[in-house]
């Protein structure tokens, strides 16, 4: 079954121009129970509408594991910006990145 479209959604074409550069976060010790990209378009949901996480609509993966994925891509790596700063760069998600900075 697939999951309704939300206004901050990206497409799979452009959630795979960031994929690698996410996947690339967490080791590999056991298979993904939730697409990334659900995952990532949560993230894009929660920053884009202000809503707390217990809020994230029932159509996307649990909020704890959107939250844990959120914090893993949200902490700083090598040089200043997050692997969430540098893939919403890339994608051109403006308001998101603002708000992202808003939540430090």
């Amino acid at each position: 079954m697939e999951r309704p479209i939300f206004p901050s959604d990206i497409s799979r074409e452009q959630f795979d121009s960031v994929r690698s550069m996410l996947e690339a976060a967490r080791r590999k010790t056991r298979p993904r129970k939730h697409d990334l990209y659900d995952v990532f378009c949560a993230i894009l949901y929660f920053l884009h509408t202000g809503a707390p996480w217990r809020s994230l609509p029932p159509a996307f993966p649990p909020w704890r594991t959107v939250h844990e994925y959120f914090s893993q891509w949200n902490m700083l790596r090598d040089g200043e910006h997050t692997l969430l700063e540098l893939s919403l760069k890339k994608l051109g998600r403006r308001q998101e990145l603002a708000q992202l900075g808003s939540r430090r």
